[in-house]
């Protein structure tokens, strides 16, 4: 690996990014992932990053189970050299796994298009599974039904080893043999049945010793009487042997002929593991994604002397991913549009390197397709290249200094730099004469400059602070420092070179503020003034600082709050909907109970002719109708539904007066019965009482209401009985089998039938199962004497005239 990356630990990144693969194939991409070679790829790895991410948001169960890297087994098969059922199954179990991925990821691609472009590179294989799984069970057992021949074989063996067996028990239990053995048990030994015989006896059991135990009194022995059949036993199972590894043979010829594809398969299983674990480091680390922007493919003219090329150096509560994420601080290493290099100055151990390395290492993982431990808003120039020298390289070996180490690290690169290059460089021109080393890193940072490269600097130099401010397209900028607790405070400040705080850290130490005093003195005036202004801008930036954390510490907290309020909003709205889905289901239920009841009631109300019935209908009707509007109250969102059909609401009508007229609704004083005056002969009226025909004097009737309707049955017809007074007619012809018991049932009660000397029932021509209902209704009524069929002259509907017994 490139050894500046390795500088920058990039390598320890990789190594935690392949504990989150799901599958060795995945693990190893990851350890071998290098930056991207140009914009456009980069730019499309972060977005397979953060398309990954939201996947996880959508399916947090998704993931690569079962799927291994079979790519040693498909080379082994193209050597011919058999693949074992346990690798088998490993193929099998790849494939099923590949193909639910694809199944996923290809009907999701309208929401994430970038994961199925890879998701189609995975190319299903059912011929294949079906082929494994039909020759293998799911321990890796060869079925017996992989092959008729197969299947035969171990028929065989099964009855051949039950022959066996069966006569060595017998041996075992007989007299005449078991005094000799030392147990009665039958073992194997060398793939052949034997019994246990106490060595003394050995002649007395013919047979083949096959071992002997431990302590030589006990010998196995197999009696000639098995011989044939063990070496019968011995065959079928070599035959099974080879019949095994034929098919085995023949999956293996399988693999290897679909070897170019299962390549293909892993390999696009492999990249979509890099990405997934991409998500998931990139969740652990609480990483957002950078703005990746491009060079200028054109360079832009000097302008006054500032050699910057508009490289984008944005990191924003920028964090170093090594370190522990309790404890680092982060820092915010941002350069504006004239700055392309920043010389960092500042106390030892107080940051300086931890921010050069964080910045070289947070472009390297965000150039790789990782998401970056930054703040949102982060953003970032694509470089092809990275050059650093950081750390004390002194090489014993080849008799280096530290400062030689370092001055042939940068020489070795330095030809290389260009306006498309990073370069991260700590300490220059350390560890040698001050005042030549000073001298150097000046001349090295104005070669940099000129060749357009966007640079970081460390540095304890005071020149080279004095070098920035007075340089166009550098700029000073330092660690702070707390002269309090004389400790760093890690945080950086750009804009302001750092301070050497001897002063201040020498009173806190208790050195005699005489010897401070004359240490100063001996320090120019105008060095004085120039570190109280620094001192000066110090606070007044450490203020604008404090000001920053308190607003982002708000915003912060705010985001939070409105995150956990839009959670508690989503419960209470999931709630909200639960209740009236809840709500809605139970004024269902009982809108539902109702409407059957009120149908019940218009059923009844059709064929219902008691006035005082009807005006009781009518009672519960309102009722209902009250109940149902209580309900569709208490939830309006249901749409509202008819209570009571036209018909039924006109029957509810108050009755009006005069005389009446044919098709009347007439309520008949002498029966109690309401019903339709169907004609007027003189002095008698003939009544359609719902089914039932009379003839009554005209002056027992009272008008009800006014309707136009046609008459049911204009002449009542003859009737085959002598009757001295009107009889009752029922007319079921046109009603359903329920609708015409329920006329039965309502006016063929005793009281009725105790008044007429006879009932005509028409109900039709060829309706058998009605009039066998009929008489199964009359035929044991106390009042029936007899019943018989007839044919209505008129129509030939089917009559049946019931003879009952006047009381």
């Amino acid at each position: 690996m490139n050894r500046h990356w390795e500088t920058l630990e990039f390598p320890k990144i990789l190594a935690r990014l392949a504990k989150y693969a799901d599958f060795s194939a995945g693990a190893e991409l990851a350890l071998s992932l290098t930056p991207a070679p140009d914009y456009r790829e980069a730019r499309e790895r972060l977005a397979l990053t953060a398309e990954a991410r939201a996947l996880f948001v959508a399916r947090p169960d998704f993931a690569l189970g079962g799927i291994h890297d079979i790519r040693p087994w498909v080379e082994q098969a193209r050597h011919e050299v058999i693949i074992m059922p346990q690798e088998l199954l490993q193929v099998r179990n790849t494939l099923l796994g590949a193909e639910q991925v694809h199944r996923v990821l290809t009907r999701l691609e309208a929401q994430f298009p970038n994961l199925a472009d890879i998701a189609w590179r995975i190319a299903p294989q059912p011929q294949l599974v079906t082929a494994i799984t039909r020759v293998l069970d799911d321990r890796g057992e060869v079925r017996d039904s992989a092959s008729p021949e197969l299947a035969r074989i171990r028929h065989d063996l099964r009855v051949s080893l039950e022959r066996i067996q069966e006569r060595l028990r017998r041996m075992v239990t007989s007299p005449e043999i078991a005094r000799y053995l030392q147990d009665t048990v039958i073992t194997r030994r060398e793939g052949r049945f034997v019994i246990p015989v106490q060595a003394g006896y050995k002649g007395q059991v013919p047979g083949v010793v096959h071992d002997r135990s431990t302590t030589g009194m006990t010998l196995f022995m197999e009696p000639l009487a098995v011989v044939e059949l063990n070496n019968a036993l011995r065959e079928l199972t070599l035959a099974e042997e080879e019949e095994v590894y034929r098919i085995l043979a023949e999956l293996t010829h399988q693999v290897a002929a679909a070897g170019t594809l299962l390549d293909a398969l892993i390999q696009a299983l492999a990249e979509l593991d890099l990405v997934l674990a991409r998500a998931r480091y990139a969740d652990e680390i609480q990483a957002t994604q950078p703005e990746l922007l491009p060079l200028p493919q054109t360079l832009p003219p000097v302008k006054e002397d500032n050699y910057g090329v508009g490289a984008v150096l944005r990191l924003e509560g920028a964090r170093h991913p090594l370190l522990d994420p309790q404890k680092v601080v982060p820092v915010d290493i941002m350069l504006d549009a004239e700055t392309h290099i920043l010389i960092l100055t500042g106390p030892n151990t107080g940051g300086k390197t931890v921010s050069l390395k964080t910045a070289g290492l947070l472009l390297l993982m965000a150039q790789s397709g990782m998401h970056i431990p930054a703040d949102a808003g982060s953003a970032l120039s694509f470089f092809e290249s990275v050059f650093v020298d950081i750390g004390d390289e002194q090489s014993i070996e080849q008799s280096l200094s530290t400062f030689s180490s370092h001055l042939a690290n940068i020489v070795s690169f330095l030809e290389k730099v260009d306006h498309c290059s990073l370069v991260l460089l700590d300490e220059l021109g350390a560890g040698t004469d001050p005042a030549e080393g000073s001298a150097l890193a000046r001349a090295l940072l104005e070669d940099i400059r000129k060749r357009r490269s966007l640079a970081f600097v460390a540095t304890h130099y005071p020149e080279l602070k004095l070098y920035a401010h007075n340089t166009p397209g550098v700029r000073n900028a330092s660690m702070e420092f707390d002269t309090e607790t004389l400790a760093p405070t890690y945080r950086l400040t750009i804009g302001l070179p750092g301070r050497s705080n001897a002063f201040a850290i020498a009173r806190r130490l208790g050195v005699p503020e005489s010897v401070v005093k004359a240490a100063q003195a001996m320090i120019s005036g105008e060095d004085l003034r120039a570190e109280d202004m620094l001192e000066d801008l110090h606070h007044l930036r450490l203020e604008a600082v404090r000001s920053r954390d308190a607003a982002r510490q708000a915003r912060h907290e705010a985001q939070v709050l409105g995150a956990n309020l839009h959670k508690r909003l989503a419960g209470i709205d999931e709630e909200r909907r639960s209740i009236l889905q809840q709500a809605r289901d139970t004024a269902d239920a009982e809108v539902a109970a109702v409407r059957e009841e009120l149908e019940g009631l218009r059923r009844r109300l059709r064929v219902e002719p008691v006035r005082d019935v009807r005006e009781n209908l009518s009672q519960v009707v309102a009722e209902v109708t009250a109940g149902l509007a209580d309900v569709a109250a208490l939830t309006p969102d249901l749409p509202p539904a008819p209570l009571v059909d036209a018909d039924a609401a006109a029957a509810l009508d108050a009755a009006p007066t005069g005389a009446p007229r044919p098709g009347d609704t007439v309520r008949l004083a002498t029966l109690g019965l309401e019903g339709i005056l169907v004609r007027v002969d003189g002095a008698e009226a003939l009544v359609q009482a719902g089914p039932v025909r009379t003839r009554v004097p005209f002056e027992s009737l009272t008008l009800v209401r006014r309707e136009q309707r046609a008459p049911a049955l204009e002449t009542l017809g003859p009737v085959p009985v002598a009757a001295p007074s009107p009889g009752l007619q029922l007319d079921l012809r046109g009603l359903t089998a329920e609708e015409a018991l329920l006329r039965l049932e309502r006016y063929l009660d005793q009281a009725t039938m105790a008044r007429l000397p006879w009932v005509r029932v028409v109900h039709g021509k060829g309706t058998g199962t009605l009039r066998r209902e009929v008489r199964r209704q009359l035929g044991d009524h106390p009042l029936v004497v007899s019943y018989e069929s007839a044919t209505e002259r008129d129509g030939g509907d089917g009559v049946t005239i019931v003879h009952l017994i006047k009381t």
